[in-house]
């Protein structure tokens, strides 16, 4: 039997999904989360083997906690179920622990296989993901800026993009202030922005944020 969580803010949509899983006998959804912070107490006290996890959700989104549950429960499979296509985000956050990334417009067979696949701990790369994961094997130099970042420049980077202050984001992320304004300083010069409303035209222009 193969324990599952389901994280996602709609409630309509984490009902859809479990519904669907219930109609395969070697899936169990063992609990839900409606945030990333939801997600990193779902693993915590609940013996998961895959985690089912949206990026984009309020306060502490999906890219948030991916870094913490990986930290907290280096076992479970994380696939990420996103509604933004796979070239925006999906080499980051593999790079960064999740186990697989698929379109909210797959089909949802293939999130059963999926399901199945990361449970035997492997990953579980479409077709579209390997082509883009090739691709940046093969030109790293040239890559887009943000790919150029680290796991945390680049979480502080979204939530700059969002318009969000630097105390904020060190609260939400469990960091001081001034280490908030070090990666600040230190993503900007990889990216070669000069201000924040920069790094808002950047994401937006890339898909990174709506």
């Amino acid at each position: 039997m193969i324990r599952i969580g389901i994280v996602d803010d709609h409630a309509i949509v984490r009902a859809g999904l479990r519904q669907f899983l219930s109609e395969h006998v070697d899936l169990r959804v063992e609990g839900e989360a409606a945030s990333g912070r939801e997600a990193i107490d779902l693993v915590r006290t609940t013996e998961l083997d895959v985690l089912l996890m949206d990026l984009s959700m309020p306060g502490q989104s999906g890219i948030d906690a991916l870094a913490m549950i990986r930290a907290k429960a280096p076992d479970v499979g994380i696939l990420i179920l996103s509604g933004y296509p796979e070239e925006h985000y999906a080499v980051n956050l593999i790079r960064q622990g999740a186990s697989g990334y698929l379109n909210k417009s797959c089909e949802p067979t293939e999130i059963v296989e999926a399901i199945r696949t990361i449970a035997l701990g492997k990953r579980y790369i479409t077709p579209a993901v390997a082509e883009l994961l090739a691709q940046q094997l093969g030109r790293k130099e040239d890559a887009p800026p943000h790919e150029q970042l680290s796991e945390r420049e680049f979480q502080v980077f979204l939530k700059l993009a969002k318009g969000e202050t630097a105390g904020g984001i060190a609260e939400s992320l469990s960091l001081s202030v001034k280490t908030v304004s070090t990666y600040r300083t230190r993503l900007m010069e990889k990216m070669g922005l000069n201000s924040n409303s920069d790094l808002t035209y950047y994401a937006l222009k890339n898909g990174l944020i709506d």
